[in-house]
């Protein structure tokens, strides 16, 4: 007889591990016991020794479908077993400070079990919306400790009835220490107003049938509901939420509803039903006849945010409603998605006709995450509710944390190889969002056990994130902002070397105090230096000319770098200038005349929004990326001949001159050109240039490896262009998967960067 301990270490808490290990272990004839310790799952086995081999390797091989295994170790027991006669699960350990991080599982969509429970009228949990089991349910978003046991969880609110207490002890049932486990006799109940369960729901389908606004408590924060096919509705929720003009995501019931909306590859299914549930940006069908979508959901986009059900409670509604719903932040726009109950109803009361809530409290905000599929690779453009927090792999064992940027935010911990990129608390512009984040990083800090040695920040010294680390005890590592875009490609990919990195984005500063953002990068995780990049332009009234692309485009026509390209002739400006306010123009060429208020930048995402205006898309926007959203709509599916253009050497870099290319687009349109071939033909000119780029930098020495960082390339078809052209290169391209390629990947870079140089010190 053999007496082995076990740990089992990854996202092995709250994923049913635990009744997975004990059934194996009885299938096995093993005794022994196990228990959840810290972020772990440890215990003993006693049997022989092909068994315990056996029970190891299946613990690898078979886990649940939410668990994430990284590590089992067998170790020697002690020669008299704790416990014999059969195996059990014991209540778990109380936390103890450890160096070992801590992982947590993310939220899980409802899984086809509970659906079936959920419509089946003999099923004590018929239509129960808080359905859950080992495999699906809330996770992150009730965890108030760890070990994750009911007790520390928002659900030790609701003492288990005996029914559901028996299937919590019961070993052969699904739900055996299933810790949100509930039931209508005990468990959390729907309210509106003085309604509670069938009845409150009843009241939010009527508001909802009548054109009215819900606002409905989700798994990570409130959502606000309407009509997606109701065009007054969805007008009505722009306006009350300030939100003019950027898309809403849509859930819909089931895949065969969001095929008639979209087209839908097999990845992309495979995407909309994993238990993530994300967001899945897809290419909206044109339909003949009255849409099944307003035109007011996405206004002037080809892609549609499609998502399908979470919760049992998104099932019943969509039942009983048979129409794809808005599904949307429960904010105002650039707040942090409500959790509260008092704060949603203070912060809603003028958007929202009725609240649909319930008595389970939200502990840890989580909004929607977002993908999109291009190809075959996964684009995150926002790692929330249902991926965050779980943990990504990174080089280096200190305790680090990223700070992150000022746009999308995100902050991430790491330590012992393994980095926990914190939820997306939206854009860093007021006190409310700061609070967020800072009550986000001290939470998820304390439950990972990640105690940071230094903390790493952008260098702009502007941002809420580089003042907040400055106000920390731990070391401080400035990193700049591009190299930390190329640096989280990088480090998911787990490239150990040099590597060269190509970062287009809107705007960060540079290690020269200008500002950056068409940048090629020769780097590794610790340093890098700058090879390539974007002429630089003037931004006539700093942070007024991002919000009015017509005021980039001027600046670009008035004042692009010099680099031998002549600046277009009137006759081709004309046309463009002609249709501005005559004293905006005035005033914008004065300012670049004088050289006041506009600082310059070598900006891909500025270029795109010159563009834009150029052909009459954009020349004011309402979110941040509007205008090169449009430009990639305009393109479609367009073929057209590149722009002219040019790469010539300065500074002892490779720049790319964009007056030529600017010159050829208004000679073009001028020639009578349509917009969509032109926008077409500005994308295929960027893959051009950057594969000349990079050609010339690996003709130089550059590395072979490329990484992929930044905002722009959430653009499909900019991604899959310059893809193609590195490739053809016979390159080794890689762009960022589950880490957003835009700013929310800014913090995994930068922890990743303080992790190499503090290795480096050793």
């Amino acid at each position: 007889m053999t007496v082995r301990r076990f740990q089992v270490h990854g996202v092995v808490q709250g994923v049913g591990f635990r009744p997975f290990v004990y059934r194996t272990a009885c299938a096995l004839g093993l005794d022994g016991w196990v228990a959840n310790v810290n972020g772990h799952v440890e215990g003993e086995v006693c049997g022989s020794p092909t068994a315990i081999e056996e029970f190891a390797a299946r613990l690898r091989t078979d886990a649940p479908v939410l668990a994430d295994v990284r590590q089992v170790r067998l170790t020697p027991g002690r020669r008299r077993p704790a416990h014999r006669g059969g195996f059990r699960v014991r209540p778990s350990a109380p936390a103890h400070a450890d160096r070992a991080a801590r992982e947590l599982p993310p939220d899980a969509a409802i899984c086809a079990a509970c659906l079936a429970e959920l419509y089946d009228p003999k099923d004590r949990r018929h239509r129960y919306p808080f359905i859950n089991c080992t495999d699906c349910g809330p996770r992150a978003t009730i965890i108030e400790d760890l070990p994750y046991d009911r007790i520390r969880t928002t659900m030790r609110r609701f003492p288990l009835c005996a029914d559901c207490a028996a299937e919590y002890g019961d070993p052969g049932d699904r739900r055996f220490h299933a810790e949100p486990v509930a039931c209508p006799a005990c468990g959390p109940r729907l309210a509106w107003e003085e309604r509670r369960g069938e009845n409150a729901l009843r009241a939010a389908v009527k508001t909802v049938e009548a054109g009215g606004i819900v606002a409905l408590k989700g798994l990570g924060g409130y959502q606000l509901v309407c009509d997606a096919g109701d065009s007054v509705a969805v007008a009505e929720l722009r306006r009350r939420k300030r939100r003019p003009k950027k898309p809403f995501a849509v859930m819909v019931r089931d895949v065969e509803t969001a095929a008639q909306l979209a087209r839908i590859s097999g990845t992309e299914h495979a995407t909309l039903i994993s238990p993530a549930r994300p967001v899945v940006l897809l290419t909206g069908r044109r339909r003949h006849g009255a849409p099944l979508l307003a035109p007011e959901v996405h206004p002037g986009l080809a892609r549609v945010g499609l998502f399908l059900p979470t919760t049992g409670l998104h099932h019943l509604l969509l039942d009983q409603l048979a129409r794809p719903l808005v599904v949307t932040s429960g904010n105002l726009s650039a707040e942090p998605i409500a959790v509260d109950d008092a704060e949603a109803r203070r912060t809603l009361a003028g958007v929202a006709d009725g609240f649909l809530t319930h008595d389970r409290p939200i502990r840890a905000r989580y909004d929607d995450s977002v993908v999109q599929l291009t190809g075959r690779t996964t684009i995150t453009v926002r790692r929330a509710r249902g991926l965050a927090p779980a943990p990504l792999p990174i080089e280096g064992r200190e305790p680090v944390a990223g700070a992150g940027a000022q746009l999308k935010h995100t902050f991430t911990l790491a330590a012992d190889g393994r980095a926990h990129l914190g939820p997306h608390t939206g854009d860093l512009a007021d006190v409310a969002t700061y609070e967020a984040f800072r009550t986000s990083y001290e939470d998820l800090k304390r439950l990972t056990g990640v105690e940071p040695v230094a903390i790493a920040h952008d260098l702009h010294p502007g941002y809420l994130s580089t003042e907040w680390a400055k106000a920390q005890s731990p070391r401080r590592i400035p990193v700049q902002h591009h190299h930390a875009h190329v640096a989280a490609c990088a480090a998911e990919h787990g490239v150990r070397g040099p590597f060269l990195g190509i970062a287009y984005d809107g705007l960060g500063l540079g290690d020269d105090g200008t500002l950056w953002g068409g940048e090629i990068l020769v780097a590794d995780l610790s340093g890098y230096r700058r090879v390539g990049r974007f002429a630089t332009a003037p931004l006539p009234g700093g942070d007024a000319a991002v919000r009015h692309p017509s005021r980039t485009a001027l600046g670009h026509l008035l004042g692009a770098e010099a680099l031998g390209t002549p600046r277009p002739f009137p006759w081709l400006t004309s046309p463009f200038t002609d249709r501005l306010d005559p004293g905006e123009v005035a005033a914008v060429r004065a300012m670049v005349a004088r050289d006041v208020r506009c600082p310059r930048a070598s900006s891909a995402g500025r270029l795109f929004d010159a563009v834009a205006s150029l052909l009459g898309l954009a020349d004011e926007v309402s979110y941040e990326g509007e205008a090169a959203v449009l430009l990639e709509a305009a393109a479609g599916g367009e073929h057209a001949v590149p722009l002219a253009h040019r790469v010539v050497r300065a500074q002892g870099m490779w720049v790319y001159d964009s007056t030529a290319t600017l010159a050829d687009l208004l000679r073009r349109r001028l020639d009578g050109e349509p917009v969509s071939q032109l926008a077409a033909a500005f994308h295929q000119t960027l893959a051009t240039v950057t594969a000349d780029l990079v050609a010339r930098a690996v003709a130089d020495g550059a590395p072979r490896t490329v990484c992929l960082g930044g905002g722009c390339f959430v653009n499909q078809r900019l991604l899959t262009e310059v893809r193609r052209r590195l490739r053809a290169l016979g390159l080794r391209v890689l762009a960022g998967g589950q880490v957003p390629v835009g700013d929310g990947g800014i913090s995994y870079g930068q922890a990743a960067i303080a992790a190499a140089r503090l290795a480096g010190e050793r």
